[in-house]
């Protein structure tokens, strides 16, 4: 390198609009498109033809070409009295089994984090429902539930405590019931996501808690729960879409009976659908509960979050 060359002084010329700059990588999206495909085919696609059919008077086994009739089918659903009580229903539902849902595994998963002697094969026992199709599920809880030769009812019996009862078919008790079944089915998933973020909570929290005197609850209220709270926010919040969504364990268990006292708002858009041939009046139903669904989680969520940020 010469004198003049090292000496001479540096450019003050100001960079061109393309100069300086990363080009952008085009092939990149070649990447996305494998994983955006699948969303755009089976999830954006369906979504934007049931909005559409919302809209229409489509029917089944109809021979007359469909036609756009507006928010018609909207304004028969705010007269439908028993759609209206099945979203109710969905709600207690959802409620109902995500909250037992949420603090049963919350236990459990504390129970599993423990150094327990066995734990290996308690944590693979623990997830055994999560493995098993929700129709089955619904065959062998309608087999506890049988009102004859059920294992709820002779367990009842030898205990003296009734001649046993149609749990699936009274007015009063098959909400209860399936309920029960569903907490039981869903809450491995929840036990698995609260079991992994108490393991990524550090030990030397814990330990410097105790040594400060901190007892057990004190502990979970200070170490283990904030550590959790966003993990808990999460799988509640898809735990509540998952369970209003429900249609397989209710439909095999139930279908909906007696007297609709169980009849999930899946349900009842499946029977306008699938029994009756109403497609469009169906969608205008689907288009209902995913908009109040999302209002009511966004409500939650940003509560949530507000509570989180001001703690």
């Amino acid at each position: 390198m010469t004198w003049a060359s090292a000496t001479r002084r540096p450019s003050t010329r100001t960079p061109g609009a393309g100069e300086g700059r990363r080009p952008a990588d085009h092939g990149a999206w070649f990447l996305v498109l494998p994983a955006l495909i699948p969303i755009l085919v089976l999830s954006v696609g369906p979504l934007l033809y049931g909005i559409t059919l919302a809209f229409t008077d489509a029917q089944s086994g109809r021979t007359a070409p469909t036609r756009w009739i507006g928010a018609l089918n909207f304004q028969d659903l705010l007269h439908d009295t028993l759609f209206w009580d099945s979203f109710r229903i969905g709600l207690l539902w959802a409620v109902g089994v995500t909250v037992p849902q949420f603090l049963l595994a919350l236990g459990l998963a504390l129970l599993l984090d423990q150094d327990l002697r066995l734990r290996p094969l308690a944590r693979a026992l623990a997830i055994i429902p999560w493995a098993m199709p929700e129709v089955v599920v619904g065959i062998m809880w309608r087999l506890v539930y049988n009102p004859d030769a059920g294992i709820l009812n002779e367990t009842l019996r030898d205990l003296g405590l009734g001649d046993g009862h149609d749990w699936l078919s009274g007015l009063g008790t098959a909400l209860p019931a399936v309920i029960v079944v569903g907490v039981w089915a869903g809450m491995p998933q929840t036990t698995v996501a609260l079991l992994a973020g108490l393991q990524n909570t550090p030990r030397e929290l814990h330990e410097a808690a105790a040594m400060d005197g901190a007892g057990a609850w004190r502990r979970f209220l200070t170490v283990t729960w904030p550590a959790l709270r966003p993990i808990a926010l999460a799988i509640t919040a898809l735990n509540f879409i998952w369970n209003f969504n429900s249609f397989a364990l209710v439909y095999v268990l139930t279908n909906g009976g007696p007297g609709g006292r169980t009849r999930l708002p899946m349900l009842f858009a499946y029977e306008e659908a699938f029994r009756y041939g109403q497609f469009g009046y169906a969608a205008a139903m689907g288009c209902v509960m995913v908009a109040v669904i999302s209002v009511l989680l966004a409500i939650r969520l940003a509560g949530r979050l507000k509570g989180g940020e001001d703690a």
